[in-house]
């Protein structure tokens, strides 16, 4: 392994891994994914879990991590709803009353987060919308939120996902479809898009477990996605082979979406990660 990339993999502290094509396809678990976070831990080496996907709430998603042989704790989870419900909080926390486009999941998640729900009535009105995957989206609920952004009210999307990937015969429209949509009616489109490659869905993971930016690997499948968040947030943009994008696609990236580091799949990565830290044993913290 070239020195400058063992270096680099002897800094990080803190792993995120995307979820669909980096830790299961589907709903089966690689088999590499429990010797790799074993792995993770013997080094000392943290991990988070990270998914665009904001219809199910955090307890949702560590079930169904759960029923695939990972039982995690909220901790190891970040979603792209828990990254407005951080921007919020830290950026503007006069935005309260919320309506929210989204599932019950999501909108329970923000009710935990302490944020109320407006309902749909034109009396009710609202500090801010927030546009999530609403896969119990009905017409009325859609035409009230275009209506509250006709108005100026503050305006946020989860994600920017046209379609959520599925292996169903099917079409799942997503968060950018939803917004788009309100974009025609209305003329407007979000102030601010979270998810990736949105910065924000790493900093939110720095600032809960106090890492600095060369400290976090981000793992993934998708270099407009994955990679480029990786390199809007200063992080370790780490290509991995076992889902949408190959060997070709990272030879021919763009500078922006250019991994730092390709590995065939999560395997290869944690023999790679003990190596460096076997080569520089100063750098591990533990």
């Amino acid at each position: 392994m070239p020195a400058a990339a063992s270096a680099a993999l002897a800094r990080v502290r803190h792993v995120v891994l995307d979820m669909d094509g980096t830790i299961y396809k589907g709903g089966t678990l690689f088999p590499w994914t429990k010797p790799f976070l074993a792995r993770l831990a013997a080094l000392g080496i943290g991990h988070t879990f990270l998914t665009n996907n904001p219809s199910k709430s955090a307890a949702e998603y560590l079930d169904k991590l759960a029923r695939l042989g990972l039982p995690s704790s909220p901790g190891h989870l970040y979603t792209s709803a828990l990254a407005v419900i951080d921007w919020l909080r830290a950026s503007r926390p006069d935005l309260r009353r919320l309506f929210l486009l989204g599932p019950p999941g999501m909108i329970a998640e923000f009710g935990r987060a302490g944020f109320q729900s407006a309902e749909d009535d034109p009396a009710d009105s609202p500090d801010a919308v927030v546009a999530g995957f609403d896969t119990s989206l009905t017409y009325a609920r859609l035409c009230r939120a275009a209506w509250w952004v006709s108005q100026g009210r503050p305006y946020l999307a989860t994600n920017p996902d046209y379609v959520c990937p599925t292996d169903q015969p099917t079409v799942l429209v997503d968060c950018g479809s939803i917004c788009a949509a309100i974009k025609a009616a209305t003329g407007r489109a979000p102030d601010r898009v979270f998810g990736k490659p949105d910065p924000s869905m790493l900093a939110g993971i720095l600032a809960r477990h106090g890492l600095q930016p060369r400290e976090v690997a981000m793992v993934g499948d998708r270099l407009y996605t994955d990679v480029a968040m990786a390199k809007n947030a200063g992080c370790l943009g780490i290509l991995v082979f076992s889902g949408e994008a190959t060997r070709a696609d990272a030879d021919a990236a763009p500078p922006a979406h250019r991994p730092d580091l390709v590995f065939e799949n999560l395997a290869t990565l944690g023999e790679s990660l003990a190596a460096a830290r076997h080569a520089t044993p100063a750098a591990n913290p533990h």
